[in-house]
């Protein structure tokens, strides 16, 4: 997990701590009879034949000979479609926490249900991509999540011209649509790479996503003195996010969640970020706190006096924030399944 402190474009700092031209003559690798011990996509398997095409949320029409099989994405973006019955060879991005002691690797929260074992990991952390192990994949295609325009998620902007040579690649908006519109998003792609999205589970999955949805709405409309305060802890300050451009957020806001609202925004639009002395500056009932890898967990904010002395802290009312969830039906109905139990059992506090 990257740091929050590292010295890259500002909205990239942003989008951690708050919650390009496509190469299309690049040639494509033909994989034909492609092993499953390879991590080949059983649902890319069995895709029709012919000619691909995609139009991902760059506006970009990607195009192949044949639907491809050698996926290579971003660690969420991978585990979103191994929910709607399509796996990758390759992942990017943070895909598993080591024990600094044993060495044994468990999943990081980005890496869903993925057996991190079967997937070869070419980037665990920010700015780490290998080339030379990328291109040992044959990548037939590169998929990853967007949170400015053009700008692909783990994608090292200094190497990103030779990464998209290698490839064509597809880019899916993960912030500005709201969450629904981004699930679709997510298994059109998938159905484009073969998968059946209309499956037994996959329907059962969003039926549940949208009555969780409701429960949201109803208890926010009962609760609406509630304050809800999305942030994120750094070892030198509290991200206050504003609702606004995330897409868990900005759904959140259309259910009625009375959210608050930071005044002074980083240039991004994304955050405000307060020193631990000014960290009551907003008054909130329940707190959702970012839970990912690298971010300060409730444990470690135990050392942060004014962090315990919150009304929210102190009344328990701290939930966890998937600050990027994993956009399938299965991984997104929790979360909404949660804010709803917070938001029905909270106490006016602030």
């Amino acid at each position: 997990m990257p740091s929050t402190t590292r010295a890259t474009h500002l909205t990239r700092r942003g989008l951690l701590a708050a919650g390009g031209a496509l190469g299309l003559g690049a040639a494509l690798v033909a994989c034909g009879g492609e092993k499953k011990k390879d991590g080949a996509a059983t649902a890319s398997a069995s895709a029709k034949s012919g000619p691909w095409e995609f139009k991902d949320d760059r506006g970009l029409t990607v195009k192949a000979k044949s639907t491809p099989k050698r996926i290579v994405a971003f660690t969420g973006t991978a585990a979103a479609l191994h929910d709607f019955g399509v796996e990758v060879v390759g992942v990017f991005g943070p895909t598993y926490v080591e024990d600094p002691k044993t060495k044994a690797r468990k999943p990081d929260v980005q890496a869903g249900d993925l057996d991190i074992n079967k997937v070869a990991v070419i980037g665990n952390v920010w700015g780490e991509f290998k080339i030379e192990e990328y291109l040992k994949l044959n990548p037939e295609v590169l998929i990853t999540d967007m949170w400015e325009k053009n700008d692909l998620w783990y994608v090292p902007a200094e190497q990103k011209d030779k990464i998209l040579k290698i490839a064509p690649s597809v880019a899916l908006w993960a912030s500005d649509l709201s969450m629904p519109a981004v699930l679709q998003r997510h298994a059109d792609l998938a159905a484009s790479l073969g998968a059946d999205v209309q499956t037994a589970k996959i329907k059962a999955d969003k039926a549940r996503f949208e009555a969780a949805a409701e429960r949201v709405r109803k208890a926010a409309k009962g609760k609406k003195d509630i304050k809800v305060l999305i942030g994120s802890g750094s070892p030198d300050l509290f991200y206050v996010s504003t609702p606004v451009r995330p897409t868990d957020t900005l759904f959140f806001k259309e259910l009625g969640v009375n959210l608050v609202v930071p005044a002074k925004l980083d240039q991004g639009g994304w955050f405000e970020g307060l020193s631990w002395e000014n960290v009551d500056k907003y008054k909130a009932d329940v707190i959702m706190l970012d839970n990912r890898t690298g971010t300060l967990q409730p444990e470690q904010l135990k050392a942060k006096p004014t962090w315990g002395a919150l009304p929210a802290v102190k009344a328990g009312q701290v939930i966890p924030r998937v600050t990027e969830p994993v956009y399938s039906y299965a991984k997104c109905a929790p979360l909404l399944e949660d804010l709803a139990k917070a938001l029905e059992n909270a106490k006016k506090v602030s």
